[in-house]
């Protein structure tokens, strides 16, 4: 008889891990696992890292490997110190651990040496054309490029002006280093690639010291070589990169003088899809714009695909995971609803979140027959997902706000909360029937007014009573108030990337909602960023870090369902 295995071996693994098998299978790099997360520091991480994170150290977590930490730092135009530390604390927040932490600036000095080599083995030259004259040189994916008038340059030559390349007195753009390769390759990056160009901005980590600097794909294997990575797990814009990754190491091989009889510890390049969401911009660039423009309050705005804005907007790092789980990996791009996102979240949040009183637009609810100056201390469930979460009270008096929304003098017949002559329980504490309501001359309801059951308190036997509606509320004297931040989504259209017009046009006006003078009962008005609330029948909230003691604010993370949708059908 056939043994059962365990229910999560049964579920079903993804191609990169079915390759990864296959080589452990095979006996590849000694049955030993190391891949990298390398990100560059010019900006910070976003759902888009999220699922590259999730699949690099998933992956040697899985079978006992090791995942390693790598920032490309190679264009110090755009890299500096606050990226990398923000890059370390999203992925520690979302729950990993990398082996090391390694910097392509590491190896600034081998690649220079493997240049050096490249120039004297006939492999590298200097271009000294203009960055438009080397483009139009490339010809296109069906007719060969030109080779450049510099491309046959005596090897002596090479190595002065490759020297000169790296000291202050090059003039940035007068000269590169492309590989001498193929001109005719049909694939384009190998039509004598640049390698290497002049920048002189001080690097965040070597200063001065350098004045040339390695481009990305002459870097990037060379990277994963020298740190002995067995898979280089990437996405899908890095095929046709591959075959230029591939060629670099063999050269780096070819010098280090290793021969083909010998074991190839290569590391093996796998591309998977791209994370993209509708209503949302992965393009650190553009999303760069957005905040020096000042159209967002940062790269943690709450509205920004950061992982440090959903964060600070109060999505968990489990729930981000589970979500990256359920839409896979492929090897298609496809464009996922941001209603999954949502959905990921608000199950997650259902589980962990606190529940607490808030009311959002406030109107005075009086109970007539409730005695003046008295109290109660009402106990509430914290979380009913989870008892070890405990209880809290809440204060109960004649003088509370209830959502003004839950009102209505001339009710339809399926209105199922507050108005004239109708009960209601308030939630927690007793079963009231309102009796009216004052007005301004305006004609605008500034008080309602009920009458409370006194035997009918949450855990009397007259509490057994049935009525069809419950509403929350706080009491007007045992409360804070606060302001409350809603977010729409950042972009009005879902596909950006088929849209052609440019992105400040697409832009939502209505991205964010501030509602000033909204009330929270005192224990939500202790809770701190980082403490995940749902306020009850409305959605999850989180403190936002601008909160203070005296000025409370609350980031809107998602509603209890899913009414954008409907909205916007």
């Amino acid at each position: 008889m056939k043994e059962e295995r365990p229910e999560e071996e049964k579920k079903s693994i993804s191609f990169v891990e079915q390759m990864v098998e296959k080589d452990l299978a095979e006996g590849k790099n000694a049955g030993r696992i190391q891949t990298r997360f390398p990100p560059e520091p010019n900006g910070y991480l976003h759902i888009g890292h999220a699922k590259a994170i999730c699949m690099d150290f998933g992956v040697a977590e899985k079978y006992n490997g090791v995942c390693n930490l790598r920032f490309d730092d190679t264009n110090p135009t755009k890299e500096n110190n606050e990226y990398v530390e923000n890059i370390l604390n999203d992925i520690a927040w979302l729950g990993f651990k990398w082996g090391n932490i390694y910097y392509a600036s590491d190896y600034f000095d081998k690649l220079w040496e493997f240049a050096i080599w490249m120039i004297k083995s006939g492999y590298a030259y200097i271009d000294e054309q203009t960055a438009e004259q080397i483009a139009e040189q490339k010809g296109t994916p069906t007719t060969p490029g030109v080779n450049s008038p510099y491309r046959d340059r005596p090897i002596e030559e090479n190595l002065e002006l490759f020297n000169k390349m790296n000291t202050p007195e090059a003039v940035e753009g007068s000269m590169v280093l492309r590989a001498k390769l193929d001109m005719a390759n049909p694939n384009m990056h190998f039509r004598d690639p640049i390698i290497y160009r002049i920048i002189h901005t001080p690097h965040h980590r070597t200063g001065t010291k350098w004045n040339a600097y390695p481009m990305y794909d002459f870097a990037h294997g060379q990277s994963d070589f020298f740190e002995g990575v067995t898979h280089s797990i990437c996405t899908l814009e890095f095929v046709p990169h591959r075959p230029l990754y591939d060629k670099f190491i063999d050269l780096l091989k070819e010098m280090r003088g290793e021969t083909e009889n010998m074991q190839d510890f290569r590391p093996r390049q796998i591309e998977f899809n791209r994370l993209n969401l509708t209503y949302t911009m992965m393009s650190k660039r553009k999303l760069l714009a957005l905040v020096n423009e000042g159209v967002v309050a940062g790269w943690d705005d709450p509205r920004m695909p950061t992982i440090s804005g959903m964060r600070r907007r109060g999505y968990s790092p489990e729930s981000i995971r589970k979500f990256i789980d359920s839409i896979g990996y492929t090897k298609f791009d496809a464009l996922n609803d941001m209603a999954l996102l949502e959905a990921a979240v608000r199950d997650d949040l259902n589980k962990r979140s606190l529940r607490v009183s808030a009311v959002l637009n406030p109107v005075k609810l009086v109970i007539t027959n409730y005695p003046e100056g008295q109290t109660e201390e009402m106990e509430a469930i914290n979380n009913p997902e989870n008892e070890a979460d405990g209880t809290h009270t809440i204060t109960f008096s004649k003088n509370l706000w209830i959502e003004r929304d839950d009102f209505m003098e001339d009710a339809p017949k399926k209105f199922f909360r507050m108005t004239p002559g109708k009960e209601v329980r308030l939630k927690n504490a007793y079963i009231v029937k309102c009796t009216g309501c004052t007005k301004d001359a305006d004609g605008n309801i500034i008080e309602i007014q009920a009458e409370y059951d006194p035997i009918s308190k949450s855990g009397m036997e007259g509490a057994n009573r049935k009525v069809k509606g419950t509403l929350h509320w706080v009491s007007a004297d045992h409360c804070k108030k606060a302001q409350v931040r809603i977010y729409d989504r950042l972009f009005t259209v879902a596909d950006l990337g088929a849209d052609e017009r440019e992105f400040h046009e697409l832009l939502n006006p209505d991205s964010l909602k501030t509602i000033d003078n909204c009330y929270v009962e005192n224990y939500a008005a202790e809770r701190k960023p980082g403490e995940y609330l749902q306020f009850q029948r409305i959605g999850y909230f989180m403190a936002d870090p601008d909160s203070t003691a005296d000025n409370l604010v609350f980031n809107k993370t998602v509603g209890l369902k899913d009414t954008w949708a409907k909205q916007n059908k």
